[in-house]
């Protein structure tokens, strides 16, 4: 099963509108902190529907990976796992006892997608942004994971905000201080936000993380069940400065290709320091459609935790890249091919709440 296949398995079960709980409005000034500032703790979800893994065999291979990255986190800051009640016996096998279990109900795993968006401000008050996921444009089952975000805000207490958008969050960087970049195939697309133009879609996004200012590319539609999310492909590592994840020798018949060198030209065109990286020469998934993504990594306290294809050299290249950009954090590598088989990485699979 691969993302990048538009019709998965399994009908696309809508909870589109829902919002969820209201809750009472927080003061102003809100805004989605960097990623790299310091977490209270890591929000994961667990896998478990069979209509989106009518394998078995598949279905344990990618709650195995799950678990190896929430456990690797764990050793670094608290992590959540969301999972119904009734899978958490079987979740607590894979998983340490410094991972938390709440029962919360999932189908998939993309927390970065359908999980809560935080936002802070300088008084110390936080709430969660309702970005409406809706199965990547009713694409796929989302009758819980559609719900994540609001059930996460209901437990923990916080004002849930709406943002009038229906999307992922993997679908836009943001730096945590006012800029963000997308691409315009994750959002301006009728599966997600019909009759809303880029510039009304792109105010949205502004309030909704607290930023000034964006970065539109034009990335790939229907190609992929995301629309080509831009995690994949470049993240920010500090203001003003990316990390892109390009191939050495480009395929010029390769939409992909074509709309990743694309978005490196609007990044140079837009004066931001743009740090390249290459995909790996020879991973050990040869299959043209697996997503090796070096971009796709999590960065927690103290720590980057990302993906290794089993090439030894850009793996290293990958390696000190990051170690350049997150100086005095630990440099962890997993093998997580099964979620680049899927279409994703580390990064879709987790989303961060942060300190205050």
């Amino acid at each position: 099963m691969n993302r990048r296949d538009v019709l998965l398995s399994g009908a696309a079960l809508g909870v589109m509108g829902f919002t969820g709980q209201s809750f009472a409005q927080p003061a102003a000034g809100l805004f989605v902190p960097a990623e790299e500032a310091r977490h209270q703790r890591t929000f994961m979800q667990w896998p478990v529907s069979r209509k989106v893994y009518g394998d078995s065999y598949l279905l344990d291979m990618m709650q195995q990976t799950i678990a190896d990255i929430a456990n690797a986190i764990s050793d670094f800051e608290p992590v959540t796992m969301l999972a119904a009640a009734g899978h958490h016996e079987a979740a607590r096998r894979k998983l340490s006892a410094s991972v938390q279990l709440w029962d919360v109900p999932t189908e998939d795993l993309w927390c970065r997608d359908s999980g809560p968006v935080f936002l802070v401000n300088d008084s110390g008050e936080m709430a969660i942004r309702q970005i409406q996921f809706n199965g990547w444009g009713r694409k796929q089952v989302h009758k819980h994971d559609g719900r994540v975000a609001a059930r996460v805000a209901e437990r923990l207490g916080l004002p849930l905000l709406p943002s009038g958008l229906n999307g992922e969050a993997g679908g836009v960087e943001q730096d945590g201080h006012g800029l963000l970049m997308a691409h315009e195939s994750s959002w301006v697309n009728d599966n997600r936000n019909p009759g809303q133009s880029r510039d009304e879609i792109e105010a949205k996004l502004l309030a909704a993380y607290g930023a000034d200012r964006m970065i539109w590319s034009e990335g790939v539609w229907g190609e992929d069940i995301t629309d080509y999310h831009i995690d994949s492909l470049a993240r920010f590592t500090g203001p003003g400065r990316v990390l892109v994840n390009l191939p050495d020798e480009p395929e010029m018949d390769d939409p992909f290709h074509l709309a990743a060198l694309d978005t490196y030209d609007r990044l140079i065109a837009e004066g931001l320091q743009v740090d390249v990286i290459p995909e790996p020469f020879e991973p050990r998934v040869r299959d043209p459609e697996f997503v090796a993504s070096y971009a796709n990594y999590y960065i927690c306290n103290g720590a980057v935790v990302m993906a290794q294809f089993g090439d030894q050299e850009t793996d290293a290249i990958a390696r000190d890249a990051l170690a350049r950009h997150y100086p005095g954090r630990d440099i962890v590598s997993l093998n997580v091919d099964v979620l680049g088989e899927s279409g994703g990485g580390i990064h879709c699979a987790t989303q961060q709440m942060p300190a205050v």
